[in-house]
This record gives structure tokens, sequence and C-alpha cells, in this order.
């Protein structure tokens, strides 16, 4: 797997799809101001790389990963403002589960490191 994302233009699917060169990836955060798709062990335990998305086009953050197999474990860290009364919670401390993923792996147990930012 090569080292950079590399951006893409064009309407994408949104999730990860597998192509013949790599992995693309495309998630839809219109008022982010940052993407980072975070890379984990197979087991989903451990991240081991963590990449910073191209800017967004249409606010659709989208990369190709070159090299990368599908079955990758991976999710968001999305950075943006933090302010309830408008619906944004951006905190980029919290992963996200990609809601256009095939699969998750692992379980909930309701933990509340889970949970939202504490104010």
């Amino acid at each position: 797997m090569e080292a950079a994302l590399q951006p893409l233009s064009g309407a994408p699917l949104l999730g990860a799809t597998a192509i013949d060169t790599g992995v693309e990836f495309a998630l839809a955060a219109p008022n982010a101001q940052a993407v980072e798709l975070c890379l984990f062990d197979t087991e989903g335990q451990t991240e081991v790389r963590r990449l910073q998305m191209p800017a967004a086009v249409d606010g659709v953050w989208q990369a190709l990963l070159p090299g990368a197999a599908p079955g990758l474990v991976y999710g968001w860290r999305v950075h943006g403002p933090w302010n309830p009364a408008q619906g944004q919670r951006f905190n980029p401390h919290k992963l996200l589960l990609d809601p256009s993923a095939a699969a998750v792996l692992g379980e909930y147990g309701g933990q509340d490191i889970h949970l939202g930012h504490q104010a």
C-alpha cells in the first residue's frame, strides 16, 4: 500500500469502494473543516495510520488510497465547529463509523467513552 491519498474528481460512491488500483474513500460532510481517514489493524484495535483527506468538493471528501485492498478496517475523524444550537457537534477526538460502510467490526458495549462531547 502506498503512502499518500490521491484526490479524486467526479461523482463518488460514498464509503469505501475497491477498484483495480486501490480503494476509493468518500464521505459527505459539507460543514466539516477537515477530515482524517484512520486505518486500523485487522482486529480494529490499534490505529496504524491516519491520513488527511484532500479538500472537499461540493461537500464530499474523496480520495484514492493506491495499493489498498478490500477489507480495510477504518473510521473517520471529522474536524469542524462545536455549535450544538446549529446542529454542529464536530469532535475529532471521537472516531466515527462510516454510515456507508458495508460492515462494522466489533461490538458496542455502551461504555461512556463512546458518548458525545462533554462540555
